[in-house]
């Protein structure tokens, strides 16, 4: 039984996001924050313009504002050592009636609960100023009648999976990065996330609600393009992988799993009155398989796939040579190389900052760093992904009892029986078995990566 809003409200920590000029002086307590609009949670006017077209409704720049309020709570306070918060967002809203509706507050809840493990209260207020965009809205004038919108991140999976659910013309292509990227043909709307969170003094890095951000921007765009099919790219490795294996005494990641986008779809039918779905073409194929599945769509070629990006680092390491490389060892990297192996698909040198797998000590692979504790990072980074990948794979002789709770939430998320949904299962996990082990011969007997797999972090020179 969930404890009363009131105590809640005075256990957690509270968030009050006010209009740009609102002040409420300095908080009086370190689990008060302010963010006011316009300073810590910014606005660009040029990004926001593209979704300044037909039918946009304030409700809209509500629900951006909220996305906003959220990431800046999630980051704003560490998480303790148990994990779960309690955490209590007062804010602005223009469209006050909608948002105060219970089902809008409890769908809210239980989709931010799920993803984040956190206990979330929203207070709404009604604000005083109106929505910068709808103002100078433009047609919505695409070359054909878009079939799917798809969360496009420029990376592997989006490149592939929206060409295998239809042509160019047919994908409403939804950046959902912090910064431009390269455009894609047709681009005109939805070019990027059109606000910035910025002023939290402690940085959580776990995030859990990015994948809220990102599931309401690509509904946001569906709704003002009368879309109701979302493609969510992600692969069966990157979608149930980390709750199949979550890391230890970390809430499972749940951003990219079927239940998390039931969930979603409940808030933004309530709060959009919008029927949409979210889907996963390639939920039980492992990113191999996608990458093969596309070159195997005529004129796909392989230039195509290597020219995306993967890695997950943003530091100093990978700022080499002039350009930005990928580091080639985080978690991200290792799915990609595993992945481009499978497809039969070789990259070209100087790829990867750390491109040498098969050398037995992994000092002298990481040489290429000449400082130690970028060093000791990517071997951290590097062990916990390798075993993961190691870890999914033995899945895969696990007998169907230690399967069963997987497998019958993931049911109850597809509609599928759960005799098949464990068929489904378990040939993804024998197909991801089959494909790391193939890639951790390809390194050689002597790799550092199999020493990885024995406990070992720093190789056989530990």
């Amino acid at each position: 039984m969930n404890a009363h809003p009131k105590k809640l409200m005075l256990a957690g920590k509270h968030l009050h996001v006010v209009e740009k000029g609102q002040k409420l002086g300095r908080p009086r307590s370190r689990g008060v924050a302010t963010a006011e609009i316009g300073r810590k949670i910014t606005f660009n006017a040029a990004v926001l313009d593209t979704f300044d077209v037909k039918g946009c409704q304030p409700l809209h720049y509500d629900l951006l504002v909220l996305c906003a309020a959220i990431e800046f709570a999630d980051r704003r306070w560490k998480r303790p050592q148990g994990w779960s918060r309690t955490l209590h967002v007062t804010m602005p809203v223009i469209d006050l009636a909608t948002w105060q509706k219970p089902i809008v507050q409890a769908n809210l809840r239980s989709v931010l609960r799920h993803l984040t493990c956190d206990e979330w209260l929203f207070t709404f207020v009604q604000a005083k100023n109106r929505s910068p965009i709808g103002e100078r809205q433009g047609l919505l004038r695409f070359p054909t009648t878009k079939a799917f919108a798809i969360a496009y991140s420029d990376g592997l999976d989006s490149r592939a999976v929206s060409a295998l659910t239809g042509t160019k013309d047919e994908a409403l292509c939804i950046r959902v990065a912090n910064f431009r990227q390269s455009l894609k043909d047709g681009d005109s709307y939805f070019t990027q996330i059109p606000f910035k969170v910025k002023g939290f003094r402690s940085n959580e890095s776990s995030f859990r609600s990015r994948g809220f951000q990102f599931a309401a921007i690509t509904a946001i765009a569906s709704h003002l393009s009368n879309l109701t099919r979302i493609v969510v790219p992600e692969s069966g490795q990157g979608a149930l992988g980390p709750v199949l294996l979550p890391l230890h005494n970390i809430y499972a990641d749940y951003r990219n799993h079927p239940t998390f986008f039931r969930k979603m779809e409940w808030f933004i039918k309530s709060v959009l009155d919008h029927r949409i779905r979210y889907e996963q073409p390639r939920l039980w194929f492992t990113k191999g398989q996608t990458l093969r599945a596309f070159l195997g769509i005529h004129g796909k070629t392989k230039k195509e796939l290597t020219g995306a990006r993967s890695c997950w680092q943003n530091r100093r390491i990978v700022n080499m040579g002039g350009g930005k490389k990928q580091c080639g060892l985080c978690a991200a990297c290792l799915l990609r190389r595993l992945s481009m192996h499978a497809a039969d698909i070789s990259e070209k040198p100087g790829t990867y900052v750390i491109s040498d797998l098969g050398a037995p000590d992994v000092n002298k692979a990481l040489s290429v760093l000449p400082r130690k504790p970028d060093r000791d990072i990517m071997i951290e980074y590097g062990s916990v992904g390798a075993r993961h990948l190691q870890q999914l794979a033995d899945m895969a002789v696990l007998p169907d009892s230690e399967l069963r709770v997987h497998v019958s939430e993931i049911a109850a998320a597809t509609g599928t029986s759960y005799e098949e949904t464990l068929k489904k299962l378990r040939t993804l996990l024998v197909t991801h078995a089959q494909e790391w082990q193939a890639f951790l011969s390809a390194q050689g007997e002597q790799s550092f990566l199999r020493s990885w797999m024995e406990g070992g972090r720093h190789g056989r020179s530990e």
